[in-house]
């Protein structure tokens, strides 16, 4: 057998044609984590593939992104065979992840109206037996028709609706301790790696706890974000109301003709619950400031605009303010380390002169507003000035909007504070979920390449620094939300796919974003497409493919 050059760390060694990832990794002992996925000539491969040619390797371990959800995915896939161990494939079938809160994956299961702490007990240490005896995770290339037969048998409808609207000939399967299942995305090689985790009962289910991104060798803390669940478990009501659960239902309601009726009733929903947050302003009495806040992508343009109709409708005032016209002097705005400067913080706000203003504005004097000239980097006074009459009501949209820090000077019963963001209420299937990340990266890749011009690979290369300030700036504040609106519609990532693919394809395999664009190229495969004529114009998904009725 010819022998191959395995370069790693700029180290290279000769190895037998075909030999595993994992076994260059153990002969060449390079420092660092134990690894959970390898990247070969900028491929992502797991460690159980073979090598047949000189390449060059690298491996990641979960500090990495894909390294944190293969992780993930093998800590899910663990926690499904244990349950077939003790329960049977029933209790496994009944068994959905929907969601993330905190650095855990919130899980149910059909038919159990509580989990107790004895059950997850139970299942946890079956969990950590099955790390110790360190048993290997198969996977095996299987005719897709040949797949479905093999779930139809195990009753996993949700995995034979998702592969009957697949392409591919050929569909992989994962195989555990005598438990298969469908995963999209990379597997680690065995369940001897996948110690780090907890079982903690939450609301009608429990957390499964992943390792805490800041200190991997620990799961993380639970955190109860009350709100935050509530609107998650009401979007999966709506997608039940709906009858679409999943990618596979999706794609069901699309192929039998029923995208407009879906379409509507979706967007019906939305405006309720629009309407609604417009009533309890109204009904208040107090509010002179209506501070909405949301991570990237979260549609706030539109969902302000339409906010302000539904006031109108009451008879009040509404004025849009940006809090982008409150940013700093350039020279005043702080500095990350690598000096470049740093707009996220609320540092970059003038806080002060908001203060001021806001409160002039409440006491009913005049006041003129600034406009930030981005070019110069300077405050500008233009005679835009503003005086609040009784029905007079401000929106403001800003990533700060629900710190109090924002807008200590005013009083707690004059702000009406709105948390938005696009939470996605579609899972690929039962144990395969959807993170509300990618659908918001999803949109800002189609939006930013229609209104800036910005090409996939840039939006993506930024996509780590927004992410950051949003954990930083715009998560921690959630809950002091007096309202929390999911903005995001169960049919926009069959609507997106047809803009977005041609510019995930745009990107050149040696460029580093080439990984994360094929991974969301695999994941609109199990899409079938809507078109967006049947999109109202209002609607907040218009924000991203165009054709709004609202200036964004």
């Amino acid at each position: 057998m010819a022998d191959i050059m395995v370069t790693v760390n700029g180290v290279s060694k000769e190895f037998p044609e075909g030999v595993s990832l994992e076994s260059v990794y153990r002969e060449m002992d390079p420092k660092g984590p134990e690894p959970i996925l390898a990247m070969v000539n900028g491929t992502l491969k797991e460690l159980f593939k073979k090598l047949y040619s000189d390449c060059e390797v690298s491996f990641l371990d979960i500090s990495s992104n894909p390294g944190y959800k293969t992780y993930e995915r093998g800590l899910t896939f663990l926690m499904l065979a244990a349950l077939y161990r003790l329960y049977g494939q029933d209790e496994c079938n009944n068994l959905r992840v929907e969601h993330s809160i905190g650095q855990g994956l919130y899980c149910e299961i059909i038919g159990r109206t509580s989990i107790s702490r004895e059950f997850l007990e139970t299942l946890r240490k079956e969990m950590i037996a099955m790390t110790k005896e360190d048993r290997m995770i198969e996977k095996k290339s299987m005719n897709t028709g040949n797949a479905i037969k093999l779930f139809e048998k195990a009753g996993m409808e949700d995995k034979v609706k998702l592969l009957s609207y697949r392409l591919d000939s050929k569909t992989n399967v994962y195989m555990l301790s005598g438990y298969t299942d469908y995963f999209y995305g990379f597997m680690p090689a065995s369940t001897a790696c996948l110690t780090v985790f907890d079982l903690v009962p939450y609301e009608e289910g429990f957390l499964l706890m992943l390792p805490d991104k800041e200190n991997p060798s620990v799961p993380a803390k639970p955190v109860d974000r009350p709100k935050l669940y509530q609107t998650l478990q009401e979007a999966n009501k709506w997608g039940k109301s709906l009858e679409v659960d999943t990618i596979g239902d999706l794609n069901q309601l699309i192929a039998e003709g029923r995208t407009e009726e879906l379409i509507l009733v979706q967007e019906a929903l939305m405006e309720q619950k629009i309407a609604d947050m417009a009533k309890q302003i109204k009904e208040a009495g107090t509010k002179k400031f209506v501070m909405i806040a949301g991570p990237s992508s979260s549609g706030k343009t539109s969902f302000s605009y339409r906010l302000s109709v539904q006031l109108k409708a009451l008879g009040l005032k509404p004025h849009p303010i940006g809090l982008d016209n409150y940013y700093c002097n350039r020279e005043f705005c702080p500095k990350n380390p690598d000096g470049s400067y740093n707009f996220e913080c609320l540092e970059a706000l003038d806080v002060e002169l908001f203060n001021k203003q806001m409160l002039q504005l409440l006491n009913g004097e005049k006041v003129g507003l600034p406009t930030f000239n981005f070019k110069t980097g300077k405050q500008e006074f233009r005679g835009n000035t503003m005086q609040l009459g009784p029905d007079d009501i401000l929106v403001i949209e800003g990533i700060h909007g629900l710190n109090d820090k924002l807008s200590y000077s005013l009083p707690k019963e004059s702000k009406y504070k709105i948390y938005i963001s696009a939470l996605t209420e579609l899972n690929v299937d039962r144990h395969n979920r959807i993170p509300t990340t990618d659908g918001r990266l999803l949109r800002r890749i189609v939006r930013d390449a229609r209104t800036r011009g910005t090409q996939a690979k840039d939006t993506i290369a930024m996509w780590g620094s927004v992410r950051n300030g949003e954990e930083n700036y715009i998560f921690p504040f959630q809950e002091e939300a007096d309202y929390m609106f999911n903005s995001a519609s169960i049919y926009e990532l069959a609507v997106l796919k047809l803009y977005a693919e041609p510019l995930l394809f745009g990107i050149p395999k040696d460029c580093p974003e080439y990984v994360e664009a094929k991974r969301l190229l695999k994941f609109f495969s199990y899409f079938l497409n809507i078109p967006d004529d049947a999109i109202p114009r209002n609607s907040i998904s218009r924000e991203f493919v165009g054709g709004s009725c609202f200036d964004v």
